[in-house]
């Protein structure tokens, strides 16, 4: 168990947490939410004593052990793999190091003999002889392959030493579990490899993630940092998104008879319990559920920006059509012979590992860049708007306020419409006379979406549009994809996003593409399809 007792910080002038009492026990994983700048990961770094309090303290179960996903991806370059992985257990790897050391003496003595045969009991209680198993059905488990564990971790891609990095703070079945944001950068396999490990996993976890199909598959509470404060709530993130919104449509509704709230959340709990899986963090989730009262559940203060689009007009029925697009990029063929139509009402998820390729195609058919052979055609009853990857052209270097940025992509210029429709993406009052060029990567995606709502597009193409998003902005933006009447093309990480969205999914793969229309959990699931697809990477 990890607990806190009234943990305050603050920088300069502004309060991040006061007087923060909370409790994390064992068999629970904790989801941290909170709004951007709300001091997710710098609770994380006070628990683990990264960082020390103003006041405060946080106290640990004696003899438990803590386990930290490492930010620092450069800090074991010299070290091989196998062994930077065991090195999360500080302890067991000290006792082997000295081993070695007595063992490698020449004139090893008595007293060596001694201290050699204290170090392997302590070793053999740590379960000493499994630990480069251990390490190894870890870096498996997460796709590095048996002939990399002996490399230095210098030698690995930036990805592959994020997958080590977690498999270290894995390793050795630790007594509480802190992971920052463990699904960036891992593939689907591997998200879906450590959302098992964990549903599995019986010590106490604390994670931070903008993945919200990960927080739905693995926690059993959500922790929300709101004004200061920590708040404990019982559920996965749906839960307490949905649980909150039904709380503050109550507030609304002042006159409805307490007896018909009572029904309504019995009503929730219960489709919300009846959809936990058989896993054991899922199970007892489902019996924490049923014991929640009316008084439990309490709105959120949280604010959410509002997306919705709406076209100016109707698409006809011929959308577009993509025939045989190639394109090389540097000497390696990013597009082999992609063609595919478009059909009214597809919504459309482009996957696959190649991020280049999906962005390339992306730039070709918003008329960026040039395909080396093939050709497309968009319906002439066909708009469309677009949200780059990189939107730098856009903020860079430019001179003006928000309300300014903003006029450029409005047929309405009055100062009044402009303010409003920023006040609804929570730009509201000085905010939105701050600079385009100074804005946050969040605000600036805020900004990209308020762009093509103001377009009336009835094609829209996204790529990454949740990168640098809370989870309230990405929700929003999940909510306003759904409600959407037009078509849409759209990449992105995001499980549950594109589960909810799409009815169609396109692989591009280098042996060109897999076209199937169907829900994404479809698409995984389908293992006639995954064969397919793994015999276009081989």
């Amino acid at each position: 168990m990890i607990s806190t007792s009234n943990i305050s910080l603050r920088y300069g002038g502004r309060k991040l947490f006061e007087d923060v009492n909370i409790k994390f026990t064992h068999g629970n994983c904790y989801g941290l939410i909170g709004a951007n700048g709300a001091g997710k990961s710098t609770f994380l770094k006070i628990l683990s004593g990264e960082i020390e309090a103003n006041t405060g303290e946080v106290a640990i179960t004696p003899g438990e052990r803590l386990a930290v996903l490492k930010q620092d991806h450069f800090q074991y370059d010299e070290f091989d793999v196998l062994k930077t992985v065991i090195m999360g257990h500080a302890r067991l790897f000290e006792i082997m190091e000295e081993k070695d050391a007595l063992y490698a003496k020449p004139d090893f003595t008595d007293e060596d003999g001694i201290r050699a045969s204290e170090l392997e009991g302590e070793f053999a209680e740590l379960n000493g002889w499994e630990a480069e198993a251990e390490a190894a059905s870890l870096l498996m488990g997460l796709g590095i392959k048996e002939e990399l564990h002996g490399r230095l971790m210098k030698e690995l891609s930036g990805a592959e030493k994020v997958k080590v990095m977690l498999a270290q703070a894995l390793f050795g079945h630790p007594d509480i579990l802190l992971l920052d944001e463990p699904t960036n950068h891992l593939d689907i396999k591997s998200v879906k490899w450590l959302e098992d490990f964990l549903l599995d996993f019986e010590s106490t976890v604390i994670v931070v993630s903008h993945d919200r199909h990960f927080l739905n598959k693995v926690c059993t509470h959500m922790a929300d940092i709101d004004f200061g404060k920590i708040k404990l709530y019982t559920g996965n993130y749906d839960f307490w998104y949905q649980s909150s919104q039904l709380a503050l449509q109550m507030l609304k509704d002042e006159n409805k008879k307490k007896e018909d709230k009572i029904k309504d959340l019995q009503e929730f709990i219960a489709r919300f319990s009846a959809n936990a899986s058989k896993s054991k963090q899922a199970t007892s989730r489902k019996k924490l559920l049923e014991k929640l009262t009316l008084d439990d559940i309490q709105p959120s203060s949280r604010k959410y920006p509002f997306v919705g689009f709406k076209p100016d007009r109707e698409a006809g029925n011929d959308l577009l059509t993509v025939e045989s697009l190639s394109k090389v990029i540097d000497g390696k063929k990013i597009l082999d012979n992609v063609s595919f139509t478009v059909n009214k009402g597809d919504k459309i998820a482009f996957v696959g590992p190649d991020e280049i390729a999906k962005t390339t195609l992306f730039k070709i058919l918003m008329g960026e860049m040039e395909a080396d052979s093939g050709s497309y055609k968009w319906g002439i009853t066909t708009s469309q708007s677009y949200f780059p990857k990189d939107n730098s052209e856009y903020f860079n270097n430019v001179e003006l306020n928000l309300v300014d940025w903003l006029r450029q992509y409005s047929t309405e210029k009055a100062e009044t419409f402009i303010r409003g429709f920023l006040g609804r993406m929570l730009f509201s009052g000085e905010e939105a006379l701050k600079e385009a060029k100074v804005l946050s990567g969040g605000e600036k995606v805020r900004c990209m979406l308020s762009k093509m709502m103001l377009s009336g597009a009835n094609v829209l193409l996204l790529d990454e549009p949740t990168n640098h998003l809370d989870l309230e902005s990405i929700t929003a933006v999940n909510n306003g994809l759904i409600n959407f009447s037009g078509t849409v093309f759209f990449v992105s990480h995001d499980h549950q996003f594109i589960q909810t969205i799409a009815n169609r999914i396109i692989e591009i793969t280098p042996k060109g593409i897999v076209d199937r229309q169907m829900t994404y959990d479809e698409y995984l699931e389908n293992e006639d399809i995954q064969k397919t697809v793994e015999s276009m990477y081989m």
